[in-house]
């Protein structure tokens, strides 16, 4: 499957990109691209696309980049909406308060020598009833 998407070019800290067609498996790095469609420089915003070009690979079934999505967006080659490329942060997540045991209840035993303690029942100790009854 064919994908248009950026190659990145240019020296450190001066990023330019093309704009590449080339086999979605292939890495963009290694230089083996099918058709170079443009250039983006994103440090004065230049932008030279080829839009007939791009239209026709779009036509012929290439799938292409969120960025490259976007800038052709922008460019108005194709309609539509930007896609949100960076993911959004989530909240912090707040730790719920653990309950403190109250002062009254921390010197004297809430449980009577008569009384059997309480036991919630769950679903095993309602089957045993059952069976038992």
């Amino acid at each position: 499957m064919l994908t248009i998407r950026l190659q990145r070019v240019g020296r450190k800290n001066d990023p330019s990109f093309r704009v590449i067609l080339v086999e979605s498996k292939r890495a963009a790095k290694t230089g083996n691209f099918n058709e170079l469609l443009g250039s983006y420089d994103a440090r004065s915003d230049r932008v030279a696309l080829k839009a007939d070009r791009i239209k026709h690979w779009i036509g012929m079934g290439a799938t292409v980049s969120d960025t490259v999505h976007n800038l052709l967006i922008s460019q108005k080659i194709i309609e539509g909406k930007k896609i949100n490329v960076l993911p959004q942060k989530s909240p912090p997540k707040k730790e719920e308060e653990v309950a403190t045991p109250t002062p009254e209840g921390v010197g004297a035993p809430t449980e009577s020598v008569g009384e059997a303690p309480v036991v919630a029942k769950g679903d095993n100790v309602v089957a045993e009833e059952k069976a038992s009854a």
